[in-house]
């Protein structure tokens, strides 16, 4: 069984389905999906991602606040964030923390927000989920500044094996998208080749970057499988032994997910 360890379900384009989520859903499920986490990127879809993560037996979430959805002047409050986390279908915080390739003017307001995020990680033990985008130092040393007891992950990585390695010693995990099938992906190809087994988590985070054969198209949950199946390969193992280890690794990182 596979598990999409980051899907945004209330994004999704339910085309392919007639709009259906339930049909989406059902056909992930039908390629061996028994989990998916449905992440919050601001205070607007908190509320949706919650509901999702009660309606569906098989759904959770996590809560927080997007580098890219941070609004200037306004200050993200702790409060906030820690009320939101106390939700039992919240098994995470995120998605945060930092992006300069498209607001690198954003810088301070992003390191503030990813602060808070990391502080709201320690008063809670609830593990966090990063997006990093063009700022490897700077998140590294909040990471670091932060030295949380629990594991996090790096979602959707796309960096080098230096940063992949640094992250590794701080505890981190590494997610992979269907980034890894793209014919200019060599690289982040040979980091994949090269995190620890025990380390390693699989994730859409559709409906963006649909992995080949689909690229192109909007990505579903259902797509999680070729990416699975793509590392296996790369990696040289079974696809059964690889889905049986990358789910394990989730619900070591998410052990709230495995309460039910």
């Amino acid at each position: 069984m596979l598990i999409d360890s980051h899907c945004h379900l209330d994004r999704l384009d339910l085309a392919a389905h007639d709009g259906s989520l339930d049909a989406a859903l059902e056909a992930a499920r039908a390629r061996g999906v028994s989990q998916f986490l449905c992440i919050g990127v601001s205070a607007d879809n908190a509320a949706a991602v919650k509901g999702l993560a009660e309606r569906y037996d098989d759904v959770h979430c996590s809560v927080g606040v997007h580098p890219l959805d941070l609004q200037p002047g306004e200050s993200l409050a702790l409060d906030w964030l820690l009320g939101e986390l106390a939700h039992p279908r919240v098994v995470a915080i995120g998605e945060t923390g930092l992006d300069y390739h498209y607001e690198p003017e954003a810088a301070a307001l992003q390191q503030q927000a990813f602060r808070l995020h990391l502080e709201a990680a320690r008063l809670t033990g609830k593990p966090v989920i990063v997006h990093t985008r063009e700022a490897r130092a700077d998140t590294l040393a909040l990471l670091r500044e932060a030295a949380l007891p629990q594991a996090g992950v790096l979602h959707c990585f796309t960096e080098d094996w230096e940063m992949a390695r640094a992250a590794l010693d701080l505890g981190y995990y590494i997610s992979l998208s269907g980034i890894v099938t793209f014919r200019n992906a060599d690289a982040l190809r040979e980091v994949a080749r090269q995190v620890p087994a025990d380390r390693l988590l699989v994730e859409t985070d559709s409906p963006y970057l649909a992995p080949v054969p689909h690229r192109g198209k909007p990505n579903l949950p259902q797509y999680v499988r070729e990416v699975a199946e793509f590392l296996a390969e790369l990696r040289g193992v079974a696809f059964e032994d690889f889905a049986r280890q990358t789910t394990d690794n989730f619900l070591r990182l998410f052990p709230l997910a495995r309460m039910g």
